[in-house]
């Protein structure tokens, strides 16, 4: 027996411990600020109650048809109020909420229905088209709802047999919804493209979920009321959990269906839009909008972006039109952003070369992450912090997830040595802040999106004109990156550029379809690996002609 005196009849018990869950926060913002407009879609108005009673509809009406846990509810939606309620209504049942990504073709969304053994389906009409080709090869059947924008009407198919407002009419807005018995069951379920094979069920649970709510809140800098636009996909990581973070401050969502430049800056003056998150495209639609179309805003608005860093003519541009840029960093497998550039007063004296450098790092953990380091992948020990010595940036926390769905191997190469191996390359300074110096499985990010080169490569090698060919990242002003593809042909063949990026549009989501393509030879070792590192270089050369 523990002679600790703390230890003796200091239990747990239900009046002093429950589990972390974000489920709690939409309900007392419900209780504490009814009446405040918690969603703006279109003309739409929706207030933290019609809001909590919306998701407990939802939990009732799939309650009623025996959701539970362990069950998977999958979704392919847009930044809409459905999105927003599913982060609450699904797990609020026990199940997982996977939300699908919008980009993809077909035939992955396919396989994580399947994979996921989803058994209700929520879609919008807008992506009928390929949804509706998903369930054709899919092995599940899911329960399909549809979900029809009254905002912004689709024509899309109606692939099931009931709409989704028709399915919320048949819940209890007073649904005794249940909190989770411990807070490492799963939230949800989110999918990562994977350099090979099929891609990898990454999964959430409740304290991470909430830990990380309350660590945006606390990053953002966000006071009460927060005014939050919806340009990060919220499909993405869960929207780095921001679904949940805005009910910590009652916060509004502004919902934006499709990111184009009037809508944004409508947005960002008529609803004074306070947050917004999203990757270097978001800032060079905002920037390169029609003068006719920018709007002057009297107020400094907070943008977070998690791509490459932006370069300094961008970061000038931005706080001219009203922007403070903040650069975040982290993974799908952990949670979204889980490191911040955060930025001091010291650095705004120093000269631009200077300023520069500092904010090409990525930065420190957010205060929701217990520990963050650069070491050995195989020694396990850190590196030097002299700003030269490149290991792998590792994680470890709370805001990590719990591990790879059905793949343990996977789950268990991920944590060896008690850390999460990110699979970056970087290095650490001596004031801690870590810097990204390559990706070691050569990902590329497009838009926020990632892809990898080794999948392009593989649809490459299948067309017979070609006998080699390599996929590297080319920086792209826009998109952060794109793929540039490195192309030998076989003896006797002639191929196009144009036909090139044709054949691989025919085979994989367009996003992820070289945009440049190179015919060349490929620079290789004597053992005949390709070295990326000179392409890399070369595809630079590509972007400046």
């Amino acid at each position: 027996m523990s002679t600790n005196p703390y230890d003796h009849h200091l239990d747990k018990r239900p009046a002093n411990f429950q589990p972390l869950t974000p489920l709690t926060f939409l309900s007392r913002s419900a209780l504490a600020f009814p009446d405040h407009v918690a969603i703006i879609h279109g003309n739409q108005r929706t207030t933290y109650r019609e809001f909590y009673a919306r998701a407990r509809r939802l939990g009732s009406a799939l309650a009623k048809r025996g959701l539970g846990k362990g069950d998977t509810v999958s979704v392919m939606l847009a930044n809409t109020p459905p999105m927003l309620e599913a982060h609450y209504g699904v797990p609020m049942t026990g199940a997982v909420l996977n939300t699908l990504n919008t980009r993809l073709d077909a035939a992955i969304i396919a396989f994580s229905l399947d994979h996921a053994e989803t058994k209700v389906l929520i879609t919008d009409r807008e992506f009928a088209p390929t949804v509706g080709e998903a369930l054709k090869l899919a092995k599940v059947k899911p329960l399909v709802i549809d979900y029809d924008d009254p905002e912004f009407a689709q024509d899309g198919a109606r692939l099931g047999t009931i709409d989704y407002e028709d399915f919320l009419a048949d819940g209890d807005p007073d649904f005794d919804w249940l909190m989770p018995d411990d807070e490492w069951e799963a939230i949800s379920l989110n999918y990562t493209s994977g350099t090979t094979g099929n891609p990898k069920g990454v999964v959430y649970h409740h304290r991470g979920a909430s830990l990380l709510a309350v660590g945006n809140v606390v990053t953002g800098a966000m006071g009460k009321h927060p005014v939050y636009l919806w340009t990060l996909p919220m499909f993405h990581c869960n929207g780095w959990c921001f679904p949940w973070s805005l009910s910590v401050v009652a916060g509004t969502h502004v919902c934006l269906r499709w990111v184009r430049q009037k809508p944004i800056w409508d947005a960002l003056a008529d609803h004074r839009v306070t947050h917004l998150c999203g990757a270097p495209i978001v800032m060079s639609t905002i920037l390169n909008a029609p003068a006719d179309e920018k709007r002057p805003l009297d107020h400094t608005v907070e943008f977070f972006t998690a791509a490459a860093p932006p370069p300094e003519a961008v970061l000038a541009a931005m706080a001219e039109n009203g922007f403070n840029v903040t650069h975040l960093y982290g993974l799908t497998e952990t949670y979204g952003p889980a490191v911040v550039n955060d930025w001091k007063a010291e650095w705004d004296d120093l000269p631009g070369p200077e300023r520069a450098a500092m904010k090409a790092r990525q930065g420190v953990r957010y205060a929701a992450l217990e520990d963050l380091t650069v070491m050995d992948a195989d020694t396990m020990v850190r590196v030097p912090a002299d700003g030269e010595t490149i290991g792998e940036v590792m994680f470890r926390g709370n805001i990590v997830m719990k591990g790879y769905l059905k793949n343990p191997d996977a789950s268990d190469e991920a944590f060896a040595g008690g850390w999460f191996h990110s699979g970056d390359l970087g290095v650490l300074h001596p004031d801690g802040y870590i810097q990204l110096k390559d990706r070691s499985k050569d990902i590329i990010i497009s838009g926020g999106e990632n892809i990898s080169s080794i999948e392009v490569e593989d649809v490459l090698y299948k067309h017979p004109a070609i006998a080699a060919a390599a996929v590297v990242a080319k920086p792209d002003d826009k998109w952060g990156e794109t793929p540039c593809a490195f192309i030998e042909l076989s003896p006797g063949e002639e191929l196009s550029a144009e036909d090139v990026i044709a054949w691989c549009r025919e085979r994989l989501a367009r996003y992820k379809a070289p945009r440049h393509v190179v015919f060349a030879e490929i620079p290789k070792t004597s053992t005949g690996k390709i070295q990326k590192f000179k392409l890399r270089e070369m595809a630079k050369e590509v972007s400046a002609e």
